[in-house]
C-alpha cells in the first residue's frame, strides 16, 4: 500500500477496526437481505458463518488501509474453498462480495465524514486502496473456489468411473447394490440399456469426447469409464426412438471403431453386454467405412460368439476353402452370399441389391457350393454356411 501510509487514513482504518465486530454483523445482515441465494438458503451459510466471514473480510480491508501488516489472503482462500464445498454458486458468492465491499466503501466514507480530519485527496487515496484490496481479495477467493470445485468434479468423476467399472466387470451382484449404483450414476434402475465400447486413440485419451454431455443434451442418460484400450459406456434407452438417436450421436462423434451391444433389461447383465460390444468392434463391418457397428442378438450371432475357439474352427471348416482364392475374389463371394440371405434366397432380388445380373449371382453361388462342398438347396448345408458366415463376421482372425 506504499512505504509511508497517510496518517489520516491510518487513523481512519484504526477507528474502523475498533468497530469491526459491530460492522461485520451489520454487513452480514445487508448481504442476507440483498443477495437472493443467501436470503433463500439460510441453512447453507449460517448467520454466524456469514457474520464471521464479514468480520474477517472487513479486518483484511481495514488492516490494508492502516498499513500495519501485509494483507493476508488466507481468509479469502478459506472462504472460497468453504463456499465451493457447501455448494454456494460462485455467482452468489460474487454478489455477496459486491454487496459487502459496497458496504465497506460506504462505511469508510461515513466514518471519514464523521471524523472530519480526512481531506478529499486522502479519501480518494483510501478509496483507491480499498479497490486494490477488493480486487486482491476477490481474486484469491475465486481462485480457491474454482480449484476446490475442480477437485470435487474430478473426485466425483473418479467415483462414477469406479462404479461403472464395478458394474461392467460384475463386481456388484446384489440387486439393491446395483440399484444404489444406478442411482449414484443417475441411471434408471431398470432397462433397457446398451453398452457402448469405443476404441481410444491412445492410453488416457477418449474415443468419444464429450459423449456424456452430447447424449445428455438429447435426453439420454449414460455413465462412462475410460479403460486402457476402450472407452466404455452404459446407456439407458428410455424409449425406442433413443436407439436411433444414440446411433446418430455415435456416428457424428466416432473417429475410430465403436461397438454397440444388444439391449438388455438388467444391470446384472452388463458384463455380457460388454463382451458383445467388444465383439462388434472386432467383427467385420457390413458397411465399409462405417465406424459404428451394432451387435444384433439373433440366435446365429449369439451362437457364433458363444464358444469362440470352437466356432472359429467350425468357420474355418466350412468357409476355409475360400481362403485359397485371391482376397478380393473371396470377399465378393462372401458378400454375394450375405446379400442372397438378406434377399430371402432370391437371385433376382440379390442382383438388384448389389447391382449385377441375376446370372452373375447364380454363378457366384455355384462357386461357393463348389469350393465348400455344400449345396444351397439342402437346408442343413445352408445352416452350416449361415453359421460360418456369422463366425466370419463376428470373430476376429
Amino acid at each position: 500500500m506504499g512505504s509511508a501510509p497517510d496518517p489520516s487514513i491510518v487513523r481512519l482504518a484504526e477507528s474502523l477496526l475498533v468497530r469491526v465486530e459491530e460492522l461485520g454483523a451489520a454487513m452480514a445482515e445487508v448481504i442476507r437481505r440483498d443477495v437472493d441465494f443467501y436470503r433463500s438458503n439460510p441453512g447453507i451459510v449460517t448467520t454466524e458463518e456469514l457474520r464471521r466471514s464479514c468480520v474477517d473480510n472487513m479486518t483484511y480491508v481495514f488492516e490494508a488501509l492502516s498499513g500495519a501488516t501485509d494483507p493476508d489472503v488466507a481468509i479469502a482462500i478459506d472462504t472460497g474453498t468453504k463456499r465451493a464445498v457447501t455448494g454456494v454458486p460462485l455467482t452468489a458468492v460474487m454478489a455477496a462480495y459486491r454487496v459487502g465491499f459496497r458496504f465497506i466503501w460506504e462505511t469508510t466514507l461515513a466514518e471519514a465524514r464523521r471524523r472530519g480530519d480526512v481531506d478529499t485527496e486522502s479519501v480518494l487515496t483510501a478509496i483507491s486502496q480499498i479497490m486494490v484490496a477488493m480486487d486482491t481479495f476477490t481474486q484469491a477467493m475465486t481462485g480457491a473456489y474454482r480449484q476446490q470445485l475442480t477437485s470435487q468434479i474430478l473426485g466425483r468423476e473418479a467415483e462414477r468411473s469406479a462404479l461403472v467399472e464395478a458394474i461392467l466387470f460384475g463386481r456388484i451382484t446384489d440387486t439393491q447394490n446395483l440399484w444404489d449404483a444406478a442411482d449414484a450414476l443417475r441411471l434408471p434402475t431398470s432397462g433397457p440399456y446398451v453398452v457402448v465400447a469405443a476404441e481410444v486413440p491412445a492410453i488416457g485419451r477418449t474415443g468419444l469426447p464429450e459423449i456424456a454431455n452430447r447424449l445428455d443434451a438429447r435426453d439420454i442418460r449414460s455413465a462412462w469409464r475410460l479403460l486402457p484400450d476402450l472407452q466404455v459406456g452404459i446407456v439407458h434407452l428410455r424409449r425406442p426412438a433413443c436407439h436411433d438417436v444414440l446411433l446418430e450421436v455415435l456416428r457424428a462423434g466416432a473417429s475410430a471403431r465403436v461397438g454397440l451391444s444388444p439391449a438388455f433389461a438388467d444391470l446384472a447383465d452388463t458384463g455380457e453386454a460388454l463382451r458383445f460390444a467388444r465383439l462388434a468392434i472386432t467383427g467385420k463391418a457390413r458397411t465399409p467405412g462405417e465406424f459404428v457397428q451394432v451387435f444384433d442378438d439373433s440366435p446365429l450371432a449369439v451362437a457364433a460368439v458363444s464358444a469362440p475357439e470352437v466356432m472359429h474352427r467350425i468357420g474355418q471348416t466350412v468357409l476355409g476353402p475360400l481362403d485359397a482364392l485371391p482376397e478380393d475374389d473371396r470377399d465378393i463371394l462372401i458378400a454375394t452370399f450375405e446379400a442372397w440371405l438378406d434377399a430371402g434366397g432370391s437371385a433376382a432380388e440379390t442382383a438388384a441389391r448389389i447391382h449385377v445380373h441375376p446370372n452373375t449371382v447364380r454363378h457366384r453361388l455355384r462357386r461357393i457350393e463348389e469350393r465348400t462342398g455344400r449345396s444351397l438347396s439342402r437346408p442343413r448345408d445352408v445352416a452350416e454356411l449361415c453359421l460360418a458366415l456369422e463366425v466370419h463376421r463376428r470373430l476376429p482372425g
